[in-house]
């Protein structure tokens, strides 16, 4: 399914910084002439078109930003993959974090004494 031919698509600077609306018309021909990067939905859906920088690259990314993964691929002996987590800290590195966090969730529950026990003695109760 297209988009109605009448529905304006935004155009923007490289920067992100809103320059007003094309026709669908006169986008396709910004994109056909290089002057501008398309910005399509998931559906494939022309969605917005921004102006190329001064270098001449394209100002939409191809990928999303890259943060640290925590999970990635581990090839198995036997051939298959599967997905392992990363760790995070060795030994008890991480442990007062975990408690402060444990700690503060619990804070509400402390009146009633049934788990204070456990975090004034810094071990996580048994079902966490």
């Amino acid at each position: 399914m297209r988009p109605p031919m009448d529905k304006p698509i935004p155009l923007y600077a490289a920067d992100g910084t809103p320059w007003g609306f094309r026709s669908l018309e006169a986008a396709q021909r910004l994109i056909a002439n290089g002057f501008v990067s398309p910005a399509y939905g998931r559906k494939g859906h022309l969605k917005a078109i921004f102006s190329k920088k001064a270098d001449g690259s394209s100002a939409v990314e191809q990928t999303g930003p890259r943060g640290s993964q925590y999970s990635f691929q581990h090839r198995l002996e036997s051939g298959h993959r599967a997905w392992k987590l990363k760790r995070l800290g060795k030994g008890d590195e991480l442990r007062p974090i975990f408690m402060a966090v444990v700690t503060d969730c619990l804070v509400g529950t402390e009146r009633h004494g049934s788990r204070q026990s456990a975090v004034a003695s810094n071990k996580a109760p048994s079902h966490l």
